[in-house]
């Protein structure tokens, strides 16, 4: 069973790989046109609530699709400002090969207990930690889950 993660400290180091992701920073409201479309299969655009400001937010995300929901790799860390409002929030919306999920019920885990979610190609470099060593976890909302008469 995986291993629920709490975020301790906003001092955390991030993944190595987040120099070179930051060089998606400035590319990010182009990407955010074409991710979750199925043309961009591994990008997904997350839309999550600011947790102090209340605004919604539009993330593009890589992601995964497992059989609950989805995972996300953290490549700014988990400390990035999309991943503690959804973790606040516990909950968001993710748009994924033109699809819309609801998503709910947010857990950091350790990368290992949701490896085989990433193609063959991709685990190794997962292992390495160049992502750092925790996805964040997302369960999919089904109908059953949401009270009637309630909006999400």
């Amino acid at each position: 069973m995986a291993e629920t993660l709490r975020v301790r400290s906003s001092k955390r180091a991030r993944p190595p790989i987040a120099g070179v992701f930051g060089l998606f920073m400035a590319l990010n409201p182009l990407l955010a046109r074409f991710a979750g479309s199925k043309y961009l299969p591994l990008w997904a655009l997350l839309r999550h609530q600011g947790r102090r400001s209340g605004h919604a937010y539009a993330t593009p995300v890589a992601a995964r699709r497992t059989a609950e929901g989805f995972v996300i790799p953290l490549a700014f860390g988990e400390t990035s400002d999309w991943c503690r409002n959804v973790l606040a929030s516990g909950r968001a919306e993710i748009r994924w090969k033109d699809r819309v999920y609801q998503l709910d019920d947010p857990v950091l885990v350790d990368i290992e207990s949701e490896i085989a979610a990433f193609p063959a190609v991709a685990r190794p470099l997962l292992r390495l930690g160049l992502f750092g060593e925790h996805v964040l976890r997302l369960r999919e909302v089904t109908s059953g889950d949401v009270p009637e008469g309630s909006h999400r």
